[in-house]
């Protein structure tokens, strides 16, 4: 077996972020987390069944090395306790189990939310990976070469066009859905490399510490979802995980997600308050340009001054779209662009639309009311509909 994971900071920043809040805050939650495919595979995902279960075998051996201890530690926002909890960290193989459901995968990780929330990034690599070995490599990296170099020349000829107010600047957040980790590496380093003025670092803990980058993340759904089973009235749990995030980060990480039950009652949240602690919001879901406006409109109707604030873009991107936001925005707000898919795994093959989330916490549903319909994930629709009801959002009408 060739592992996929290798090191166990090969995944995102904002489980770390996540993962130290939650153990300061509520190392006593009990959760659930799912593995979905949200779009037809051209291969049955059902038969990657043993060489999954394999891998996870393989990631529940993974220790943190010293010297990735000692990188966390230089982060200015890592707590020493946190660290020493990651010491002694290991994955428990029976808080997580896999089985094939038809042609899909079922993937279930069920446990204290500290022993299982960090499950997520490992299942969608090993997930992807497996499924893309099973394609023609060595065609599919022609192809991703080929691609990456028109990505470049795209790149140096934007940064020639005239100069606005904020740079262009955007990162890599590829790890979930990458053709490889080898594949990763390659893009990463050569994006540093290449377009160092414009390329400003990865999610992918373990590149920044190899590669010499800025580790970049800060919250994800999860963290917000989880206060929907923290004993605050439903109403209320968007301001007391920002509240609780304010007390643990105090100033750092101050990037808030914005589309837990949608912008608008994310923005009815965020008062002026909040809106002077966080540094600025980040793009899920949902019109980017209309969010955006919105995002703007609530500055100005606080009489905060944009150009002082980032708004970060993470939804789909390529920098294509990247480039038109930018167009939009540049010259009234700092921006930031989190590109995924789009530069670790265009090779020619069709993607795979997977995630691994959050759906019970405390024995209770939790849901995410994004504001891209497709992206609403609750096993529960009687607490997604109260949720709607408490909120008022209403419900999606099917075209």
């Amino acid at each position: 077996m060739k592992p996929v994971i290798n090191h166990l900071l090969e995944t995102d920043l904002y489980k770390f972020t996540m993962w130290q809040a939650m153990l300061h805050g509520h190392p006593e939650a009990q959760a659930e987390y799912q593995f979905v495919c949200r779009n037809q595979s051209e291969i049955p995902l059902a038969e990657l069944l043993p060489e999954v279960n394999e891998q996870l075998d393989h990631l529940c051996t993974l220790a943190f090395r010293p010297e990735e201890l000692t990188f966390l530690r230089s982060l200015r926002f890592m707590k020493s306790d946190f660290v020493d909890f990651l010491r002694i960290f290991r994955f428990q193989r029976e808080f997580i189990e896999v089985t094939a459901v038809g042609r899909d995968l079922s993937i279930v990780a069920k446990g204290p939310q500290v022993h299982v929330m960090g499950f997520e990034i490992y299942v969608l690599a090993i997930v992807n990976e497996l499924y893309f070995r099973r394609f023609d490599e060595k065609a599919a990296l022609v192809e991703g070469r080929r691609r990456l170099a028109a990505k470049l020349d795209s790149v140096r000829a934007f940064g020639k066009l005239a100069t606005r107010r904020h740079p262009f600047e955007f990162f890599d957040f590829g790890v979930r859905r990458r053709f490889s980790g080898a594949w990763h590496a390659e893009v990463t380093q050569r994006l540093r490399d290449e377009v160092p003025q414009y390329f400003k670092g990865t999610s992918n803990v373990h590149l920044a510490r190899t590669l010499g980058l800025v580790p970049i993340g800060t919250m994800a759904h999860e963290y917000m979802q989880s206060f929907q089973s923290f004993g605050v009235r439903l109403r209320d749990f968007q301001k007391a995980a920002l509240e609780s995030w304010v007390q643990e980060y105090r100033g750092d990480l101050g990037i808030a997600l914005t589309d837990v039950v949608g912008m608008d009652a994310f923005l009815a949240d965020f008062d002026l308050y909040f809106a002077k602690l966080f540094d600025g919001l980040r793009h899920d879901s949902g019109d980017p340009v209309l969010w955006g406006e919105k995002a703007l409109a609530h500055y100005a109707k606080l009489r905060i001054d944009p150009h002082t604030k980032r708004l970060v873009f993470s939804d789909g991107l390529s920098l294509d779209t990247a480039f038109k936001l930018y167009a939009q925005f540049a010259d009234r707000v700092q921006m930031g662009f989190g590109i995924g898919t789009n530069l670790t795994n265009d090779t020619g093959l069709t993607t795979l639309g997977i995630v691994m989330k959050l759906t019970r916490c405390n024995g209770q549903p939790v849901a995410k009311l994004a504001d891209t319909p497709g992206k609403i994930m609750c096993s529960d629709e009687t607490f997604l509909a109260y949720l709607r009801q408490v909120f008022s959002v209403r419900k999606p009408v099917a075209s």
